[in-house]
């Protein structure tokens, strides 16, 4: 129990940390706004509200994280030409979304013209979805060659059974699994952005839109718990 406890301080020390709290909050209210919404008006009112406090709450946490992306950049631009170049592309879609994120927020909270709420937030969904692409890509190809590895390993090692044999194919599935959370969290990130860029149906229904943010919500919520 303390164990968890203070894995759980760790975790909301940290801004991603809080990030997935609040977006869990703000995806749940819309959820309960949607299924309350016909029975219970007020209910539903209430939730709208936490909806719409917690997303602008995200928001303004979330201000100057544009510069994490370059920051990646410069600490780890890729091992090879073809990494580096998803690396920049998707950082780059990354960047623009964060950055133009600061101007959506500032004309919903009534500096700016609210009527630049509307193209900022198709620029910074339009870069959100455009960074997520490549990142899921990359994502794609780095499982890939890590079952690959895998496999070799397994096939060439005489001595399946050696520390080093399992240590390493261990540190590959770990790999793997976080790997699978990142693209998870991505694809549902993705189904968010072009809701905003090109509504339709199927993007913008409310249950596709909550089950998409505690997708996203949840697998950033495993992969920044302390190990």
């Amino acid at each position: 129990m303390n164990d968890t406890v203070d894995k759980l301080v760790i975790f909301l020390a940290k801004r991603d940390g809080i990030d997935k709290l609040v977006k869990t909050f703000q995806y749940v209210s819309k959820l309960v706004h949607w299924h309350v919404e016909a029975a219970h008006p007020d209910a539903a009112q209430r939730a709208k509200q936490w909806e719409v406090a917690a997303g602008l709450s995200r928001k303004a946490f979330r201000s100057g994280r544009f510069l994490t992306g370059f920051n990646a950049l410069r600490r780890n631009p890729g091992s090879t030409p073809t990494f580096r170049f998803l690396a920049v592309l998707a950082n780059a879609g990354e960047m623009v979304y964060f950055f133009f994120d600061h101007f959506l927020w500032l004309s919903r909270i009534g500096v700016l013209d609210a009527k630049l709420a509307r193209r900022m937030s198709f620029i910074s969904a339009f870069g959100e979805s455009f960074g997520y692409i490549f990142f899921i890509i990359s994502d794609f190809i780095m499982i890939k060659g890590g079952v690959e590895q895998e496999r070799k390993l397994i096939t060439t090692s005489t001595d399946k059974s050696t520390d080093d044999v399992k240590a390493s194919v261990r540190k590959i599935r770990e790999d793997r699994v976080m790997r699978l959370m990142a693209v998870a969290a991505n694809v549902a990130d993705l189904i968010i952005g072009v809701a905003d860029i090109e509504p339709n149906p199927f993007c913008n229904h409310a249950v596709s839109l909550g089950i998409s943010g505690l997708v996203s919500a949840w697998a950033g919520w495993y992969r920044n718990w302390p190990s």
